[in-house]
């Protein structure tokens, strides 16, 4: 068979084999063994797993395995057990130097089937590359498991997602060493949604200090690493062999404080890093600034910050970008009376302006044609956490229908509105 080999094995429903090829999941899959009845086992993706023991699907698609010598195996959401993972690295035991990406991402494994895991991946004849085991009810002990083995064979995985386990103080240190090992050179490392602390981020970024030439791309999104915990990552990007490219940081409880760290960071070696995603962080009133005049920089590689979360926030931030010729995250005052307003969806100018990231106090929609429709989106605004202090209705054909939508969102406590008019 010509080019890459892929299993893939998805969202377990089945109990024959034969209904394997009749989950079609859309990934560019290499057709592969056939039953006696002629029925594909694998093809265009699929599953195989049943609950409790190997289900006939899983027992014939385990033998077509151990014979195969296929390169990418993806089994994420399976359902695979603690049990069926043993039954699952022994096939793999059986030819071992031909797999080179495994995914078995949101599986409930456990620790004792990451540990059968493990066992495999101390095997000098096992090459793997890339391991995904997000969201495997994985805790420290697990990780240790699995890192204490790829101390054992660490020359070829160059990527590896621990995300949304409990690592635990254990589990981050026995990475963290791993991570010190000058053969281990790994490239993409995803912890997000891992409850990595501050200090805990300290052990991650002390460790990455002493080995920092290979990581490319890092997800530390949805741990609550604050500011503090960003302060040891710019130690890191300060260094002139950090070749990291991609940082991601979204959702870390970060504020102005980071953002500024971060941008001083950059400006001290501005060369690689060429993504940053701030996402549901609180930038205060200057830290969008800060970091956004690195993108006029000529000598910073920097060219895509994401700080909206939603993607109605940013189209709304790109659309206004271009009629106000400046970004509105870097405005208090936003005039859009008259025709400003144009083509742009209600709900997409809604959604930014309730982003952590929008610190607009004073909006301007006098003259704008507004509809009922749009007063109600207006209400939900003023229902949301913002900082809007002030807003210009004038000359607009709300109707009493209009006005008893505002009225809905001035009633709520967390409007901050002081001036309508």
């Amino acid at each position: 068979m010509d080019g890459e080999t892929r299993i893939i094995l998805k969202q377990a429903r089945v109990k024959s084999a034969a209904n394997v090829i009749r989950e079609g999941l859309g990934k560019r899959v290499v057709r592969q063994a056939r039953d006696q009845n002629n029925e594909s086992l694998i093809g265009r993706g699929g599953s195989a797993m049943a609950d409790g023991e190997c289900s006939p699907g899983c027992s014939v698609a385990v033998r077509a395995l151990q014979k195969r010598k296929s390169d990418v195996w993806c089994l994420c959401r399976c359902r695979i057990t603690e049990k069926q993972c043993l039954i699952l690295t022994s096939a793999l035991k059986s030819n071992p130097s031909h797999l080179r990406e495994l995914d078995l991402s949101r599986n409930k494994l456990g620790d004792s089937g990451v540990k059968n895991l493990s066992d495999l991946l101390m095997n000098t004849q096992f090459k793997l590359e890339k391991l995904e085991l997000s969201n495997c009810e994985m805790t420290d002990e697990g990780c240790s498991a699995v890192t204490s083995a790829l101390k054992s064979n660490p020359s070829h995985l160059r990527e590896l997602n621990l995300s949304s386990n409990k690592l635990g103080d254990s589990g981050v240190k026995n990475l963290s060493d791993l991570l010190m090992n000058t053969q281990f050179k790994l490239e993409k490392l995803d912890l997000c949604g891992c409850r990595i602390t501050e200090k805990q981020c300290l052990i991650l970024t002390s460790a990455l200090k002493s080995n920092p030439s290979h990581l490319r791309d890092l997800n530390l999104s949805r741990n609550k690493i604050k500011n503090t915990g960003v302060n040891h990552l710019c130690d890191i990007l300060k260094d002139s062999h950090c070749k990291l490219e991609r940082l991601r940081l979204s959702d870390c409880s970060i504020t102005e404080e980071g953002y500024k760290a971060l941008a001083s960071a950059l400006r001290s070696n501005p060369s690689h890093l060429i993504e940053l995603d701030l996402t549901g962080n609180d930038p205060g009133q200057s830290g969008v600034k800060e970091l956004n005049d690195l993108l006029h920089d000529e000598l910073c590689s920097l060219k895509t910050i994401r700080f909206l979360k939603s993607p109605a926030a940013e189209e709304a931030c790109e659309y206004l970008t271009g009629v106000l010729g400046k970004s509105p995250l870097l405005l208090k005052k936003l005039d859009l009376s008259g025709d400003k307003l144009g083509d742009l969806d209600g709900e997409k100018l809604s959604a930014l302006l309730m982003d952590s990231h929008s610190k607009l106090e004073k909006i301007m929609l006098n003259n704008c044609e507004l509809t009922e429709k749009s007063c109600s989106v207006l209400a939900t605004v003023l229902s949301s956490k913002t900082i809007l202090k002030e807003m210009n209705l004038n000359n607009s054909n709300l109707l009493d229908s209009g006005v008893k939508e505002i009225c809905e969102g001035l009633k709520n406590p967390v409007c901050e509105l002081k001036i309508l008019k």
